[in-house]
């Protein structure tokens, strides 16, 4: 997919995403870019950073190139070396990079979101976030975040929760 950089077009595909999924249990929430970051946006929107759950993208690193988007809680530590890595049988893994995210997704870091993502990339989410009563997501830009229930990630075709994908940060 080619790095698209309209936001109010990543927006829309978020928000039919949502639409065809039938997620009906959401929020919109409008924010100023430069606090798309989780951090930022936390502190400056007073949300508490374990309702906040980031959307990564994890690359091999060695062989064919593959991909995989996992989504677990910010305050949270992907384990990409294990879990991942097994999860997306390859050798080694690692945080694809800014370029290969935003080429790979049309998004950019702090927008990244688990809804509208290419069909044949496979998705994780860590089992814990089940346990939270709503969860913020990226929606596809820096300007705005999609507030929801996590149990509305299952109508995601493909997603599997997965026990472990993440532990505890610190």
């Amino acid at each position: 997919m080619a790095a698209v950089n309209d936001t109010d077009a990543l927006e829309t595909r978020v928000r039919t995403a949502l639409t065809e999924l039938g997620i009906a249990d959401w929020e919109w929430i409008s924010i100023d870019p430069q606090y798309g970051d989780t951090a930022d946006f936390c502190a400056q929107y007073g949300y508490d950073l374990p309702h906040s759950a980031n959307t990564i993208i994890v690359a091999s690193k060695r062989g064919a190139a593959a991909y995989s988007a996992c989504v677990v809680r910010a305050c949270d530590r992907l384990d990409v070396n294990r879990c991942v890595r097994r999860l997306m049988g390859v050798s080694r893994a690692s945080f694809a990079s800014a370029e290969e995210t935003q080429e790979l997704t049309g998004m950019m870091i702090g927008g990244v979101t688990i809804l509208a993502l290419p069909d044949d990339l496979p998705v994780y989410a860590d089992q814990r976030l089940l346990e939270m009563d709503y969860i913020i997501l990226g929606a596809g830009s820096r300007s705005a975040k999609v507030k929801m229930p996590p149990r509305e990630l299952g109508k995601l075709p493909g997603l599997e929760f997965i026990d472990g994908l993440s532990q505890p940060d610190g």
